[in-house]
């Protein structure tokens, strides 16, 4: 079960089925619960997953186990996919995750560690379980009448428990733009103040309402750098459950190279040309962002494309 995608946690869909049009069938849920071809991820209150002690693959637990070990613990329908229904379990403070890890022997681990060593597809199947379980955990209050909700459509959605009320609540996503900005074969990175020596990365930022996303693109780049920008092209998109986004990311044009840093902001932003990026990884004067981003995606396309090389060879060459 591996899919090829460009950004990590993408492309569920091509092996997924998240059956959304069967979750308000309890008889058919349960049923497939109950299937011995069920398939159950398993996660901490923290939200980290249960792996293989020995191996990089999800432990994942069958009907049996989970009615032995975990009857008690609250299930959410993921989906189908190749004939066998996906479910996850959230465990709580209750249970014995110690005992529990040496009943599987398991050992947990966190998404971003995981999403760097999972198959691809078991990662994607981490960051979907992970974002639905921070909605469930949040949402526990109607926004309406402030009345408990009970979750309901398999763990999909969340109803308000007031008669007078009973509002449906949705899962939410905060949507976020991150752009690779470029102008006369260079383009912008910028560091924060807290993270470490030397890594610099693209610019990012949140939507605001009634914004469209070139249009943060825009507001974000100027806000952050100074910088003004004109084009503004789609590349790639990349869900980002840590907790609850969606990363948009874009490729933009500068229309000068002026750069003017606002307090609270940025630490630095400075231009990179190609040469610059391969001489700093070099001799360690800079660091990439994380290859488990959509910003390690955006640096690595532009690099393949206005230079023809490969990021993550010259990454590995540093190590």
């Amino acid at each position: 079960m591996a899919a090829t995608n460009l950004n990590t946690f993408a492309g569920l869909s091509l092996i997924l089925d998240r059956v959304s049009e069967q979750r308000d069938i309890s008889e058919w849920v349960t049923a497939k619960a109950d299937s011995p071809d069920a398939r159950y991820l398993l996660l901490d209150p923290a939200g980290d997953a249960y792996l293989h002690r020995h191996d990089e693959n999800l432990r994942w637990l069958d009907a049996r186990e989970r009615a032995h070990l975990l009857p008690d613990a609250s299930w959410s329908l993921l989906g189908i996919a190749e004939g066998q229904p996906h479910f996850m379990l959230v465990l709580d403070e209750r249970h014995d995750h110690a005992a529990l890890e040496s009943a599987l022997n398991a050992r947990r681990m966190g998404l971003r560690e995981a999403g760097l060593r999972l198959p691809a597809y078991e990662a994607g199947l981490f960051a979907y379980a992970k974002g639905l379980s921070h909605w469930q955990r949040e949402a526990r209050f109607c926004s309406r009448c402030g009345s408990p909700v009970r979750l309901v459509s398999s763990g999909h959605r969340a109803q308000c428990t007031h008669p007078a009320c009973g509002r449906l609540h949705f899962p939410r996503t905060d949507t976020a733009i991150i752009v690779l900005v470029e102008y006369e074969g260079a383009c912008l990175l910028g560091r924060q103040a807290g993270w470490p020596p030397g890594r610099y990365s693209t610019l990012a930022g949140f939507i605001e309402p009634g914004e469209a996303l070139e249009d943060a693109v825009r507001r974000e780049v100027a806000e952050e750098s100074g910088v003004i920008v004109g084009d503004v092209h789609y590349h790639s998109s990349q869900p980002w459950p840590l907790p609850a986004s969606l990363m948009v990311g874009f490729i933009a044009h500068a229309v000068s190279s002026a750069i003017r840093l606002r307090d609270g902001e940025l630490e630095d932003a400075r231009w990179y040309t190609p040469r610059q990026i391969v001489e700093g990884l070099a001799d360690g004067t800079l660091g990439t962002p994380s290859r488990l981003s959509v910003s390690y995606q955006l640096i690595s396309h532009w690099l393949r494309e206005r230079a023809g090389l490969d990021l993550d060879s010259l990454v590995e060459r540093t190590h």
